[in-house]
């Protein structure tokens, strides 16, 4: 009864605009109030404050900073003149450069929205005077920008790394084949898109010359995923050293290499990281009171007992874990929707006999698909306004990439190997 009430309470304040932060906060405090629980709300502040406390997440407010760092210069540029030199002849070749970009500079800043921010600006106005229509260019950009949740410097990785107690280095290596994945089928999208559509045959093939140039001009940028995977699985550096060493490579390649900005933008960029950070660990503040509460009513054994009688099977489960987080996607944000779903599916996945990592890569390839689904959307929203479309408009050409990504998204479920591929490679 009470976890019905606890998620009832917290999707009507949701629905109702309630900016998330008051909405966890009202959630815990109201149930505990109305319900009449005994819990004194002192504990809230604690549960909310050591939320925050664990080591581990100094990472996020550095992985932030260098991803403002990286797409605040010519870093998006040099990866889409890349990609455009291997991929730009295919047919639908600008959509499967996008896509390309999104993916490899998922893999620099580990952030969705500033992926889809600085490939967006560049791609999108490319794309329309092709011929795509502003929806499908929307779109895109707003699903491929999601493919940095699966890269190796994501945070959602680092968070579920911290709930879960699994090992940062082979969760870093577990998302690359399923990140692959999803890109080829938004790829094959892009091709069927083109063919059907005629507004792009794909560009000349370029010289081996012109490739050359374009791989030099982007290889420092992309190094550094090599550099912090390489780093965190020969354990020269921990995960949120790591963090570290992508904040000191940033500003190497960007002020130094690069010099697509100086010493006086570093306090700007700073404070926008800063900004970034405190919504994020706010609301993880105040996901760790509601976990709290959820895990001092036992809501998780009710819970449990309920997927119990509904899944016995591990296949079934991991249908069922698709469904909930789709659904509950469509209303939270990843993070907090991760904070909130993974104490409770952790212990049932031991059950089941799940693999953590790869439960990771699922809840985390799940939480994407959120981010460009109405009403959160946040790459969504960011893509709409880089194209000037319209919601309506991006929704009606969005299907064909939802039903690849989700097709995507099984395979991943399903395969539980692809999880573990690159990691039997460096052992």
């Amino acid at each position: 009864m009470l976890a019905a009430t606890l998620f009832l309470v917290f999707f009507g304040l949701a629905l109702a605009g309630v900016p998330l932060l008051y909405a966890l906060l009202g959630t815990t405090i109201g149930v505990i109030v109305v319900a009449g629980l005994s819990h004194p709300l002192e504990t809230i502040f604690l549960s909310f404050i050591g939320g925050v406390e664990p080591f581990i997440l100094i990472a996020v407010p550095l992985f932030i900073f260098a991803g403002e760092i990286l797409s605040s210069g010519g870093v998006g540029r040099r990866i889409v003149d890349f990609a455009r030199s291997l991929l730009g002849f295919l047919p639908g070749g600008l959509g499967v450069v996008t896509v390309a970009s999104c993916l490899m500079f998922g893999g620099v800043s580990g952030s969705a929205i500033a992926d889809t921010a600085a490939i967006g600006s560049l791609v999108i106005p490319a794309m329309v005077q092709r011929g795509y229509s502003r929806g499908f260019a929307a779109a895109l950009l707003a699903v491929a920008g999601t493919l940095a949740l699966l890269m190796p410097l994501s945070i959602p990785f680092l968070v579920y790394a911290f709930i879960s107690g699994v090992s940062m280095r082979q969760l870093s290596m577990a998302g690359i084949v399923p990140g692959l994945i999803a890109a080829v089928a938004l790829m094959a999208v892009c091709v069927w898109h083109g063919r059907r559509t005629g507004c792009d045959s794909g560009d000349a093939r370029l010289s081996a010359r012109e490739v050359w140039t374009a791989t030099r001009a982007a290889g420092p940028a992309l190094l550094m995923p090599l550099i912090i995977v390489g780093g965190i699985w020969s354990g020269f550096f921990t995960p949120t050293e790591s963090a570290a060493v992508a904040v000191v490579y940033g500003v190497v390649v960007s002020l130094v290499l690069y010099r697509d900005i100086t010493v006086r933008d570093l306090p700007r960029l700073l404070v926008n990281a800063f900004q970034t950070s405190a919504t994020v660990m706010l609301v993880i503040g105040a996901t760790g009171a509601l976990a709290w509460l959820i895990t001092a009513e036992q809501v998780a054994v009710q819970m449990a007992a309920w997927i119990r009688l509904v899944a016995s099977e591990p296949w079934m489960f991991l249908l069922l874990v698709n469904v909930i987080l789709l659904l509950l996607g469509i209303f939270i944000e990843p993070l907090p929707a991760l904070l909130l779903t993974a104490p409770l599916l952790l212990p049932l996945a031991k059950t089941f006999n799940v693999d953590l990592v790869h439960l990771g890569v699922v809840m985390t390839a799940n939480l994407a698909i959120a981010l460009y689904t109405p009403p959160v959307g946040g790459t969504l929203f960011v893509a709409a306004k880089l194209a000037k479309a319209g919601i309506g408009e991006i929704t009606r050409a969005l299907w064909p990439l939802l039903v690849a990504a989700i097709a995507a998204l099984f395979v991943i479920t399903y395969v539980p190997s692809l999880t573990t591929v690159v990691w039997r490679l460096v052992q």
